[in-house]
């Protein structure tokens, strides 16, 4: 089983829950994984990296698009060591096109792919995601890219590049209002309490004591939800028989709908329409996420020990195969595992103690062997 090589962000330095190094952002992307420090930029660092391409599976970056070939962490830098080897680059915009140098960010990202002018209130500004959306969802693709480059390799004893962009991520994701757009000249707008485009009701409504969000994705669940909140009235209501009707008339329906839910709590209202078959859910704090029966029943959160921070908990992979618990390893230390990784290059002693006074580890290299 061979090994990838993941050249890391800095998130070991982020300016909330840090001390030093160590930071909680770190722990919470980094889990499970192991810390060798090179420099490549010397010819000692170099033989290193070499070394371990001939024995991993992938190389893995998160660079900006121009810099995989400057560094020469390429495939056809690389293939002459392991014909095998896969080089995922996740980049800002990619290794080619007019923006491949520039340095690209989620917000920005999230700006340029339309994202922003999609979300939000229709009487506000355009408005980022409360997570960075377009970095995790590029994260996942690198990852789905990577095994599909693995597959391939294993087959056929040939690797390659994945050339794999936060832009092209999130311009993929415009998904079905692209294509409506490209299609039929459409052009979304922004909905009032998050509603739905074209289904009504679906949206967040407001109880007595906070936000809840209904369903109503087939004519099934507009029948439940008009029995299940003593509307039934509105079933025979010519303006709301059907989503076309609905969708007409929304502007009658939805203050119906809202005058009623105010009239109760979320918990009254979900518990209610739960029991109905209605999709509904109550709109969740971070801690109330954290804390939801079915978040510790599918072992969403991981606690692993750490010498600085003691007790982490944060939340775990959503990627599943098998049976088997995941067990969980803190964030290595930078450089941690440098022994480990000798060892298993077959390095003799004194290979290492020359590779160290070359610089071939970085500073932080020099009190570690």
């Amino acid at each position: 089983m061979g090994h990838s090589l993941c050249a890391p962000s800095a998130g070991r330095w982020p300016r909330s829950y840090n001390k030093g190094e160590d930071s909680l952002f770190f722990e919470t992307f980094n889990r499970n994984k192991r810390s060798l420090s090179l420099d490549l930029g010397t010819p000692g660092g170099r033989k290193v990296f070499e070394d371990l391409v001939r024995t991993s599976d992938a190389v893995y970056s998160n660079l900006r698009g121009d810099v995989p070939a400057k560094i020469k962490i390429t495939y056809d830098d690389l293939k002459h060591l392991n014909p095998a080897i896969v080089c995922c680059s996740l980049t800002g915009f990619g290794m080619t096109g007019p923006r491949a140098k520039q340095p690209g960010y989620d917000y920005i990202l999230q700006g340029l792919a339309g994202w922003m002018d999609l979300t939000g209130d229709p009487d506000g500004p355009p408005t980022k995601s409360g997570l960075s959306l377009v970095d995790f969802c590029g994260g996942y693709v690198a990852a789905l890219s990577l095994m599909a480059g693995l597959h391939a390799a294993r087959r056929d004893g040939v690797g390659g590049d994945c050339d794999v962009s936060l832009y092209d991520t999130a311009i993929s994701m415009l998904t079905y209002p692209a294509a409506w757009h490209l299609n039929a000249g459409y052009r979304p707008g922004r909905t009032k309490n998050s509603a739905h485009p074209s289904l009504v009701p679906f949206q967040a409504f407001e109880a007595s004591d906070g936000w809840f969000v209904v369903g109503c994705a087939k004519e099934k669940f507009w029948v439940r939800l008009a029995e299940a909140i003593g509307l039934t009235e509105l079933l025979d209501d010519p303006r709301f028989t059907d989503f076309a009707a609905r969708g007409q008339h929304k502007d009658e329906l939805l203050p119906l709908l809202e005058k009623r839910f105010a009239e109760a709590t979320v918990d009254h209202w979900v518990s209610l329409l739960t029991k109905a078959g209605v999709p509904t859910g109550p709109i969740n704090d971070v801690e109330q996420a954290l804390t939801e029966e079915h978040t510790l029943a599918r072992g969403l959160i991981a606690t692993t020990e750490h010498e600085v921070w003691g007790e982490v908990r944060q939340v775990t992979s959503p990627v599943r195969f098998g049976n088997e618990p995941a067990e969980y390893r803190r964030a290595p230390r930078r450089n941690e595992n440098f022994d480990e990784v000798m060892e298993l290059l077959g390095y003799s002693a004194e290979d290492v103690s020359g590779l160290v006074e070359a610089g071939a580890f970085g500073s932080i290299a020099q009190a570690t062997p």
